[in-house]
């Protein structure tokens, strides 16, 4: 057990490794002002390419925007489910560390959003609204593949009946792919923001489920 926490933290490491190596090579590799008014973008030339391969579509984008709401939901439950804990155990170290951890989890993800929406490394390949945005990472494919794995995770934690934690981990799996697929061909984003993003919060993830699995019974 000990060796396997090992690897799921050595594993999470590597991941935001390559998740700040991939941010430098965005902004050192095939740099080009083929951006929105004339903006750089780093690996310019694919990204330009499957850039014109999918087109916009908006209402693609439009659909998974008004998705995003579902990993929000999926944090506020787990934060009121942590608050009741709190209030019926009266102490802060009476909540269920995998909880603890999970809010720990869930502000670094948020810090990570408003990081680089202060941040930019680059912006979207399209005015939004009329307005130019941050692009990388893709928010909405951070949030939701930091997020809804942990559902799967504490679902298999706390749900005893197999039945319904099978039909969490294909709700999981098939949300997960539909909204990475539409960031993807909707055009609202460059190829490499997507990347990074799964870098990003998959790295991320094995840090927190090092920390729930690696805490003493």
């Amino acid at each position: 057990m000990e060796q396997e926490g090992k690897r799921k933290m050595l594993t999470g490491m590597v991941m935001l490794s390559a998740f700040v190596v991939w941010t430098i090579m965005i902004q050192t590799i095939d740099v080009k002002k083929v951006g929105v008014n004339g903006t750089e973008v780093g690996f310019a030339t694919l990204n330009m390419w499957f850039h014109k391969l999918t087109g916009v579509h908006m209402p693609l984008y439009t659909i998974s925007d008004w998705l995003g709401i579902v990993p929000i939901l999926i944090c506020m439950i787990f934060g009121v489910l942590g608050l009741v804990q709190l209030i019926k155990r009266r102490s802060l170290l009476k909540v269920d560390r995998d909880i603890i951890c999970l809010g720990i989890y869930y502000i670094l993800v948020i810090a990570g959003y408003l990081l680089f929406e202060m941040i930019p490394i680059n912006y979207r390949p399209d005015l939004i609204d009329g307005r130019q945005e941050a692009s990388y990472p893709s928010s909405t494919t951070l949030l939701v593949l930091s997020v809804m794995p942990t559902l799967k995770f504490q679902a298999d934690r706390r749900i005893e009946a197999l039945s319904i934690k099978n039909a969490i981990s294909v709700f999981v799996i098939v949300f997960s792919l539909f909204m990475v697929i539409c960031r993807i061909i909707s055009g609202v984003h460059w190829l490499t923001d997507i990347v990074g993003s799964v870098l990003l919060s998959f790295g991320l993830f094995m840090i927190y489920i090092y920390f729930v699995t690696s805490a003493k019974a």
